[in-house]
């Protein structure tokens, strides 16, 4: 059978590819997976249920329901201090990102994106035929205005795909540092795609939306990290109305509409006290950073819930490999990069797997 010539550019997700080697390992130490250890609040499961009970087997409006997109714009003013022209409920941040390359990207248009990256940048670029500008942030992971501007060089871009806080290396851009990029990016006429889906997970500063400083950011967001329900599928897309206006149109041919009865199960979500759970992966956080400190290399994380150390020996996947003989699964850092020096742990784990990782690492430093 004949298949469509954008395949050859897209391979299977390196992030899955872990997913289903920690299923055929006996009692696997899996630090591999981004989705949190814990499930959602017992007030979402309820009112989901309750949504199913009473009849929500149908679809929503496209943009989603009308409640949870003003309870999206409430979070967004009372919590990120913006007010965006337009709110639409997506199916899950990755829904909305496919969305947004689609509205807003034509093929040859040069699309900026901080290396590392989320693994699905790549290749949404090659999937409507836009050019990936990687802009290497080694060895710190920050991203600056001055690397920013090298990285339009004299051709610019049409876009810049931030992830703040980062996945896979838990970089927080906040301050002046954001204020820089949103500016630079006025200057030289280029969007900023911000996807803010670990918003939740800020450690050691306020997590600061891009759009507080770029009036015309889309924003992208969701209930999956915060809530313990990315299975859910519930996400948002938050900015200019004629960008959302667009995404709209192409979510009527594509997801249709966020699952329904899960959008009535999210409504009370940003009501419900999360303070213990980021308390509880911070101290993860500073657990797994202690433990493999003066063994590994690497930039302490202020957000997410994932480390990128430097792997012994040079490379990545060699050192994925080996750490395999002791049933410990990471995923390379070539999975989120174009160079193969890193790996990535996720730390989204009990604290007792954690303790069993870090002496796994320990071991094979």
């Amino acid at each position: 059978m004949r298949i469509a010539d954008r395949m050859r550019g897209i391979d299977a997700s390196g992030i899955r590819k872990a997913f289903e080697l920690a299923r055929r390992v006996e009692d696997p130490i899996d630090l591999s997976i981004g989705q949190p250890d814990y499930g959602p609040p017992d007030e979402l499961v309820e009112d989901a249920a309750a949504a199913l009970r009473s009849g929500f087997h149908r679809y929503s409006l496209t943009h989603g329901f009308d409640e949870l997109r003003a309870e999206v714009r409430r979070h967004l003013r009372e919590r990120k201090g913006i007010e965006p022209e337009e709110v639409m409920i997506t199916s899950g941040v990755a829904g909305g990102i496919l969305l947004s390359f689609l509205a807003l990207l034509n093929p040859g248009d040069r699309v900026v994106i901080p290396d590392p990256y989320f693994v699905i940048y790549k290749h949404m670029c090659r999937l409507v035929g836009a050019e990936a500008v990687f802009l290497d942030t080694y060895p710190d992971f920050r991203i600056t205005a001055e690397r920013l501007d090298r990285a339009f060089g004299r051709r610019g871009a049409r876009a810049v795909v931030l992830n703040n806080p980062s996945n896979p290396t838990g970089n927080l851009i906040g301050g002046d540092g954001l204020r820089e990029i949103a500016d630079l990016c006025g200057r030289r006429d280029a969007l900023i795609i911000s996807d803010e889906v670990y918003d939740f997970f800020a450690y050691d500063a306020s997590h600061e939306s891009t759009a507080r400083h770029a009036a015309d950011a889309l924003v992208l967001g969701g209930h999956s990290k915060t809530f313990g329900i990315p299975g859910w599928r519930v996400g948002y897309a938050a900015g200019p109305a004629a960008v959302i206006r667009e995404m709209v149109k192409l979510q009527q041919y594509s997801f249709v509409c966020a699952p329904s009865p899960l959008q009535r199960g999210v409504l009370r979500a940003y009501a419900v006290d999360m303070g213990g759970r980021l308390a509880a992966y911070r101290r993860k956080r500073d657990l797994v950073c202690a433990g493999l400190e003066g063994k590994y290399s690497f930039v302490r994380p202020g957000g997410a819930f994932y480390l990128f150390p430097e792997a012994p020996g040079g490379s990545g996947a060699a050192f994925v490999e080996r750490a395999l003989g002791r049933r410990l699964i990471l995923v390379p850092g070539a999975v989120f990069s174009e160079r193969d020096t890193h790996f990535r742990l996720s730390f989204a784990a009990p604290d007792e797997v954690l303790r069993r990782g870090i002496e796994a690492l320990r071991e094979l430093a």
